[in-house]
């Protein structure tokens, strides 16, 4: 393995560099922080790694950190999101990449283990994968002096951990800022898993019968964003609050197995493992989508409809078709990978723009001060000056108490 990095063709470098050039533009917020930032010095000499979804806006993101002062590795936290054109350009750039579209678990292991035997002072997760890896390999760890971590389901590890009293490093739940889950979750996520599905399949949504498995935040911006595009909304859950806010919502609410049979899409966005599972797969009609908008590949049983299917042929890129015994054929879109980075583009730039503004000022926090080894809030201070600025950026001025 190379020591600064492992990519698929460092010659995809022009096209990544070009992606980035674009977002870098669109990102008022990440470069008014940047240029506050820069002053006081704490990213000089420290070393950062990013275990994220590789793709130009966190690459933008790996840039800024690097323009700040210290060296930064990263590698994707779903290799089913990495685009290796925009791994090449970083790696161009002089960042540490290890990262290759759809590499094995084995070798996104491996990356791990590449960027982590290197020490690291601050670290940006997304999952939590750096987090097990550091408790797992406490050899690396002597450094750390703070996860940041960026969703739901990695901050749903860390709570476990802290719970337990397991936890070892220092750690801010970025997922639970409200600049985060309030725009990147619900707004982010909504418009792109859509601009994904449509983009994959060429398929009209106005009219067609649209089950959310899940109505967290990321459940909410993908089926207000379906009722949108004129869609009729079915939401599955197992909170009874949140049930009762998706009937309230306008959506009908009822359980997997009485919506499998009626759905002509159907996302996932929970986090949790084999949600749909072979038993409502053979429930549903000819021609149904699935698709994923949870941040790990398992919440569909892929590996159970691969068993079981009598055919399987890819039929367009990034959709995979599989005939059942009943004769019916089921679409798989982005393999099951998380669908708006796997099969699009991910969040909107001006979205992500806030997000990451929010974990550089998370990196920045624990780089200038001491923390203990506990699960930490985002600051308030950070989380409202990130949305102060995105109004200024926007030209919106409010009133004051």
């Amino acid at each position: 393995m190379n020591d600064n990095f492992l990519i698929k063709d460092i010659n995809l470098a022009p096209k990544g560099e070009q992606q980035i050039e674009w977002v870098s533009n669109k990102m008022p917020v990440l470069n008014g922080l940047s240029e506050k930032f820069k002053k006081d010095g704490a990213f000089e000499g420290k070393k950062v790694a990013l275990c994220i979804h590789l793709e130009a806006k966190t690459a933008y993101l790996a840039l800024v950190i690097k323009k700040l002062g210290a060296e930064v590795w990263i590698t994707s936290s779903n290799p089913l999101s990495t685009k290796d054109d925009v791994a090449a350009a970083l790696a161009k750039k002089g960042i540490h990449v290890y990262a290759k579209h759809a590499a094995s678990q084995e070798e996104y292991h491996s990356y791990l283990h590449a960027m982590l035997k290197n020490k690291m002072h601050a670290t940006v997760d997304d999952g939590g994968d750096i987090c097990e890896y550091l408790h797992t390999h406490k050899e690396y760890g002597e450094n750390i002096r703070g996860i940041c971590e960026e969703t739901t389901t990695g901050v749903n590890r860390l709570k476990t951990l802290s719970s337990e009293g397991n936890l070892l490093y220092p750690a801010i739940a970025v997922n639970d800022a409200k600049s985060k889950h309030l725009f990147d979750n619900r707004y982010g996520t909504g418009q792109s898993t859509w601009t994904a599905i449509t983009q994959l399949t060429n398929m009209n949504v106005a009219g067609k019968t649209i089950v959310v498995l899940g109505y967290g935040w990321v459940g909410k911006g993908v089926a207000v964003r379906a009722q949108g595009l004129g869609a009729e909304v079915i939401v599955t859950e197992i909170d009874p609050w949140k049930a009762l806010e998706a009937r309230m919502d306008g959506c009908s609410v009822m359980p997997i197995a009485d919506a499998a049979p009626l759905g002509d899409f159907f996302v996932t966005t929970t986090g949790e493992s084999s949600v749909l599972t072979m038993e409502h797969i053979n429930m549903m009609r000819n021609g149904v989508f699935l698709s994923n908008a949870g941040h790990f590949d398992y919440e569909i049983d892929i590996p159970a409809l691969k068993k079981e299917a009598k055919d399987y042929k890819i039929v367009r890129s990034e959709v995979e078709e599989y005939t059942l015994n009943n004769s019916n054929k089921i679409y798989i879109l982005a393999r099951g990978g998380i669908i708006n980075i796997a099969g699009g583009l991910g969040h909107p730039v001006d979205i992500m723009d806030m997000s990451f503004s929010v974990q550089l000022g998370c990196l920045h926090y624990f780089l200038s001060n001491g923390a203990e080894k506990r699960l930490y809030k985002v600051p308030i201070e950070i989380d409202e000056l990130v949305v102060r600025e995105k109004l200024k950026a926007e030209a919106i001025t409010i009133d004051k108490e």
